[in-house]
């Protein structure tokens, strides 16, 4: 995996990002990791930091995860979004609007390991 990937979590929920943020360090150490807390700060964020990868909540307040997928993927189609949801029937709205992949928060971390060894595989390799 690219260890100087940059990546963006987009939650409302402060534990929910830590806990994130903690996973993804043990996996790239070397990563550069900033946080938003819904959707208009991650579109924002975006234009600033330039993430390789954006793990998006799907429910969040001001702008939700969703629409801010569709924002981020009209300007910014290269940027790799993973939206993440405890609730399953976001997916096909997710993926219809642009989003790479979905992700169940329920799912075991290693479903989301997977998915970044293949996002990361596919598009970061030199």
């Amino acid at each position: 995996m690219n260890q100087n990937i940059r990546i963006l979590i987009v939650d409302n929920q402060s534990r929910a990002r830590q806990s994130m943020k903690a996973l993804l360090n043990t996996w790239y150490p070397n990563a550069e990791v900033r946080e938003a807390t819904n959707g208009m700060e991650a579109i924002q964020l975006t234009e600033e930091f330039m993430p390789h990868l954006i793990l998006m909540d799907a429910r969040m307040p001001i702008l939700n995860g969703i629409e801010a997928t569709k924002l981020i993927k009209a300007k910014q189609p290269q940027i790799k979004i993973v939206v993440l949801s405890m609730y399953s029937e976001f997916e096909t709205e997710a993926l219809s609007e642009g989003a790479d992949s979905f992700i169940n928060k329920s799912d075991l971390p290693e479903r989301l390991r997977e998915t970044l060894i293949d996002i990361t595989n596919k598009n970061f390799q030199k």
